[in-house]
């Protein structure tokens, strides 16, 4: 591959179009002009190409596994001054590295001469080994065997069991009658069946020898086999083991001063100490890498879904994507070091200039209206937030006085506890789940029935902090009921009510295709961004803790 064959010249006109003063923060932005002519001019391309084969589930006629994929553009400047950009796609495409018009991987695994290849290669050879132990005849035939002698031993010794029972019941019944029997009549039977209790009892001990040596037999003919079968498993696993240590050698990735550093160093430094699946392998590493490596100079960057979306998490086709974190933070931040970067705006604190209103409030409890964009406690790095601003106005507090929270970009409702008693209470009923909430949202599109239950479990996706994943093998159990308030300007307002209260759920179950497949409108996680999320908690109803009256407070959505 040539040095010029990834940079590609716009064929659009961007005359005029001022470039950006730093560079974009990777994890949340907003394409610029530039990156956007250059998504579009990829975009065109995708639509439009006939270099290669690749189900992304938008075209019926391809009839292959579907995967949707994240593609990426990266602005860049060449040494003699001319603008173009660089392709880039996550993983592979169409089952290969090399495509013409993207860049490279930062290492290809799938080189056929290449070390990774030849490794792979011994790991096969150790899984073919452990396949063919694990379905050879005469150890099935073996095991399968032994099943059927456990299975005669626990119905014979059950039945000898049994038998015994009987005869007990038959001796008990024998003593009881010999009361009419002379006394040497008697002395004879009690002999007689004390005998019979004794070689009942022995020969219940012999049949459960012969049937402990025969199962025994076999057990030990299944451990070496077993002893063979866990060598070569553990052979295997030090032998990837290995591979992967060198592996993530492999991936060095350069920042503008060429410096490298690589994938296993990268990550050694974070709390997970190794890299995830497939880190490494995103579009944003691979564009930068290719950019610092033939003095291409970076200018802006967008990331974009192209194709149906992975049945766990929530991508919709032509959309925009920041970087992920968990696989891509520790990398870029690597990689862009030296380059000026725009300010994370995330860090700003989004309540300056917001008051929180009172609903109501007594000697126990206040209800408060929460803002948009505003903390329900401290985070990391901002600390205004509902639960410093109540520590500020009732200062004689005691205990935590947040009793639940909403998402920073939620609005309405939120219950204070002003004593530590009182909050021990509400939080009980939380619990047991006696507070109820409803809420009120603005979904992109209209709705075709009225209302209905979603039941998709969820997880965070470790890999993406703090977005969530719909996960039926390892996801809690997450379940929401829906009503269709009205259709407005195309949109469809609904009232949520969660049954379970877990991390993004309404977002969720809102934009997830098993959901209501429609994304709250200005969800800059799971939908697009807009002024604001349109969820607000409207409605809230509980036991006072104190004289335990039904207490319901609502706030209608201002949308």
């Amino acid at each position: 591959m040539s040095t010029d064959s990834c940079f590609i010249r716009f064929t659009s006109k961007i005359d005029g179009i001022e470039l950006p003063d730093k560079f974009d923060y990777p994890f949340y932005y907003d394409p610029t002009p530039l990156a956007l002519i250059a998504a579009n001019e990829l975009k065109d391309y995708l639509k439009n190409q006939e270099d290669w084969v690749h189900n992304f589930g938008i075209d019926p006629e391809i009839n292959s596994l579907v995967i949707g994929k994240m593609f990426g553009v990266l602005v860049v400047k060449n040494e003699q001054g001319e603008l173009g950009y660089l392709r880039a796609f996550s993983g592979k495409l169409a089952g290969g590295n090399h495509h013409d018009k993207f860049v490279p991987p930062v290492f290809d695994m799938l080189k056929e001469d290449g070390f990774y290849k030849k490794e792979e290669a011994i790991v096969n050879a150790f899984n073919a080994e452990i396949l063919a132990f694990e379905t050879d005849p005469l150890f099935l035939n073996i095991k399968e065997e032994l099943q059927v002698l456990k299975k005669q031993a626990q119905e014979s010794i059950a039945q000898t069991k049994i038998d015994i029972k009987q005869a007990k019941l038959e001796r008990k019944k024998q003593r009881a009658e010999s009361i009419s029997m002379n006394q040497e009549d008697v002395h004879s039977l009690l002999k007689n069946l004390s005998n019979l209790s004794v070689r009942e009892q022995f020969e219940l001990k012999d049949q459960q020898k012969y049937w402990h040596y025969h199962i025994t037999s076999l057990e030990n003919k299944i451990n070496v086999y077993d002893e063979k079968l866990n060598a070569l498993k553990l052979e295997r696993k030090n032998k990837s083991g290995k591979i992967q240590a060198q592996l993530f050698e492999q991936y060095l990735f350069y920042n503008q001063n060429l410096e490298s550093k690589s994938l296993g160093s990268i990550f050694s430094e974070t709390p997970f100490q190794q890299p995830p699946a497939g880190a490494g392998e995103c579009a944003a590493p691979k564009l930068l890498q290719y950019a610092f490596q033939h003095k291409l100079t970076p200018i802006t960057i967008a990331e974009f879904w192209w194709g149906d979306a992975p049945k766990s998490e929530i991508r919709a086709h032509e959309q925009f994507y920041p970087a992920c974190k968990g696989k891509c933070e520790p990398i870029l931040a690597h990689m862009l070091k030296g380059i000026e970067i725009n300010e994370n705006t995330l860090l700003q604190n989004p309540g300056l200039g917001k008051s929180l209103e009172i609903i109501y409030e007594d000697e126990a409890i206040a209800i408060i209206n929460k803002p948009f964009e505003f903390l329900s406690v401290p985070g990391k790095n901002i600390k205004d937030s509902v639960a410093e601003r109540m520590k500020t106005l009732y200062p004689e507090a005691t205990g935590p006085l947040v009793v639940h929270r909403l998402d920073m970009s939620t609005s309405g409702l939120m219950l204070i506890a002003k004593t530590l008693a009182v909050h021990k209470v509400l939080q009980r009923q939380f619990i047991k789940r006696k507070i109820e909430k409803e809420y009120e949202a603005l979904l992109e599109g209209e709705l075709k029935t009225k209302n209905g239950n979603i039941n998709l479990p969820l997880r965070l996706d470790i890999d993406d902090r703090p977005r969530q994943l719909v996960c039926f093998e390892h996801g809690k159990l997450a379940q929401t009921e829906w009503e269709l308030l009205e259709i407005k300007n195309g949109n469809s307002k609904v009232r949520f009510k969660p049954l379970t209260g877990r991390t993004h759920q309404l977002r969720v179950h809102a934009a997830h295709p098993l959901g209501l497949n429609m994304p709250i409108i200005g969800d800059d996680l799971y939908g697009k961004k807009e002024k604001r999320l349109y969820l607000h908690a409207a409605k809230l109803s509980f036991y006072h803790p104190i004289n335990r009256q039904w207490l319901t407070f609502e706030l209608k959505a201002d949308f």
